[in-house]
């Protein structure tokens, strides 16, 4: 019984040394990648840098279990410092095809847009099917904005909307145990009924983030803060109607951005797209994150997370 134990012992041992020298295999081929194909590398002759922002904005990038892939300021902030950072570059359009989201993500996009305008470097927003919200937050810092004709843009507003479970615990007779310091700490909990002063409170929150994008769209577009406000009721414009009332200078596509950077640099703009490469072992990992069906636990876990503490989004 001890010979068979030991036995036993010795084959899993080889199993995972076995793992172990394919997980270092996978490492050196995926450095090998990366020093063959170069990350940061820009193509010969590139004068001009795409950075692109496509997806919900975030801070940080999730694709989350229930598909929603997110574009992580982290990653554009770090494409536009790159760009700004490198002589090579003389101008920046920004791809944007994107609803909005958090209100921080889209303001530390913005600052590093306007930190490329002060290297003297030219930035164009390219406005594509959609650059709404906290996407047209970022747009509006830039120095141009060319969008399609039909393009969903504007809808300068801001959301924080949530499910309030409190009514369908009392129907299920399931008790909901409070314990909280400081009275507005659970402001916002769905299990909680929303109370008029509760309300009050987060409208107010909202009201002011909702000034400040105000604020930085009618300075960023050069309009007036009681022009911006009229328009800025959280509607939205095609890309046609947003020319017309001054958030879009010009209507057209990716041609019309380049036009306006060759005509700021005197230069014929070679375009190269800033994005952040992935590496071999990433992909991998990546690959099987999404082959993992979601258990109901985890689905649970997701939309709990999603409904406590209700977020300011620019959406």
């Amino acid at each position: 019984m001890k010979k068979r134990d030991d036995k036993e012992g010795m084959g899993t041992g080889k199993r995972v040394a076995i793992a172990l020298l394919l997980l270092a295999g996978l490492l050196v081929v995926g450095s090998v990648v990366a020093l063959m194909f170069g990350s940061d590398s820009v193509a010969d002759g590139a004068n001009t840098a795409i950075v692109r922002i496509e997806g919900p904005i975030a801070g940080d990038e999730s694709a989350g279990l229930l598909g929603d892939d997110s574009v992580s300021s982290s990653d554009v902030v770090a494409q536009l410092e790159k760009a700004r950072d490198d002589d090579r570059i003389k101008g920046v359009i920004l791809e944007i095809n994107s609803p909005g989201g958090s209100a921080v993500a889209s303001d530390e996009i913005a600052q590093a847009v306007k930190s490329v305008r002060a290297s003297g470097k030219p930035v164009v927003a390219w406005i594509r099917e959609s650059g709404a919200s906290g996407a047209y937050w970022i747009a509006s810092s830039s120095d141009h904005i060319v969008a399609n004709r039909m393009s969903i843009t504007g809808s300068i507003g801001v959301i924080s909307s949530y499910l309030e479970f409190a009514q369908f615990l009392d129907q299920w007779n399931v008790t909901y145990n409070r314990l909280v310091s400081g009275d507005m700490k659970d402001v916002g909990d769905p299990f909680e009924k929303l109370t008029p002063e509760d309300r009050a409170f987060l409208q107010g929150k909202l009201d002011r983030v909702h000034e400040f994008f105000i604020e930085e769209v009618a300075a960023n577009r050069n309009l007036s803060v009681d022009k911006v406000r009229a328009i800025g009721d959280g509607r939205f414009y095609l890309g046609v109607e947003a020319k017309d009332i001054g958030l879009v200078d010009e209507l057209g596509g990716k041609e019309e951005a380049l036009a306006y950077i060759e005509n700021r640099t005197g230069e014929t703009a070679v375009t190269a797209v800033f994005e952040e490469k992935r590496g071999l072992l990433d992909e991998l990992l990546g690959t099987i994150s999404r082959a993992k069906a979601p258990t109901v636990q985890d689905l649970a876990r997701e939309g709990m997370a999603r409904q406590r503490a209700p977020v300011p989004l620019l959406r």
